[in-house]
């Protein structure tokens, strides 16, 4: 019996009011491929363990030490209770032959499992993103334009945590999500070394620009520029 085509993994820490979103996005994907979801809960002081399994999606408790354990693990030192450290966990307990990492305030149009998969095999790539929609106030609009204006035209694309589709098998070659800041942009820059990335020009995923509200776009820019900051002080 084969596995399913594709995981989802969703981390998520106290998002009871936007994960039913996310999750129903998922649950509405026109295909006939198999494919599973499975919902990293980051010691939620909220009902969303329970919201995940309303959506008969599989949870895995971060603060299980279980979860490292398994075939798939691998040797880096995971400290904390990091979304690096929360997406790794996913991978390992995921089944599919494709990882779609989603953010639990992100949601997906019908099309999204079936046009990544296609465009990541035509391609021929290890890993891919797409365009965005970042809701929220008109100043998240400045987000978006860097995500889908900038990112894929980098030498190594940045492929966002919020929406990163990529073969199993190379996640693992490259070592995973590093428990670090900025993971995405340390486990983008070293897929990209040796491996094909790239942004699916057509499909379009809704993101949340929440942070940009609370606080504001000189707050949000100076929040990613100190996680970068401690990124590289990490040597990714």
């Amino acid at each position: 019996m084969t596995g399913p085509a594709v995981s989802f993994v969703v981390p998520a820490k106290d998002e009871r009011a936007t994960l039913p979103t996310t999750l129903a996005s998922m649950r509405g994907q026109r295909t006939d491929r198999d494919y599973e979801i499975v919902v990293v809960d980051g010691d939620s002081a909220d009902a969303t363990p329970a919201v995940a399994r309303r959506y008969d999606a599989t949870v895995v408790s971060q603060g299980d030490e279980a979860a490292d354990g398994g075939p798939n693990s691998d040797a880096r030192e995971r400290v904390g209770p990091d979304i690096g450290d929360a997406r790794h966990r996913g991978a390992r307990r995921a089944e599919g032959d494709w990882l779609a990492f989603v953010d639990a305030d992100t949601a997906l149009r019908p099309d999204y499992l079936d046009s990544m998969l296609a465009f990541a095999r035509e391609e021929g790539l290890a890993a891919a993103s797409s365009r965005c929609r970042v809701t929220g106030p008109v100043r998240a609009k400045a987000m978006e334009a860097v995500i889908n204006r900038v990112f894929p035209r980098l030498d190594r694309p940045i492929l966002p945590g919020f929406n990163c589709f990529v073969r199993r098998e190379t996640y693992f070659e490259a070592g995973g999500f590093p428990n670090v800041p900025n993971e995405d942009t340390a486990f983008s820059r070293e897929l990209g070394r040796e491996r094909a990335t790239g942004y699916h020009p057509d499909v379009l995923v809704e993101t949340s620009g929440r942070r940009i509200a609370e606080s504001g776009l000189t707050g949000t820019l100076y929040h990613y520029l100190r996680l970068d900051w401690h990124r590289l002080r990490s040597d990714y």
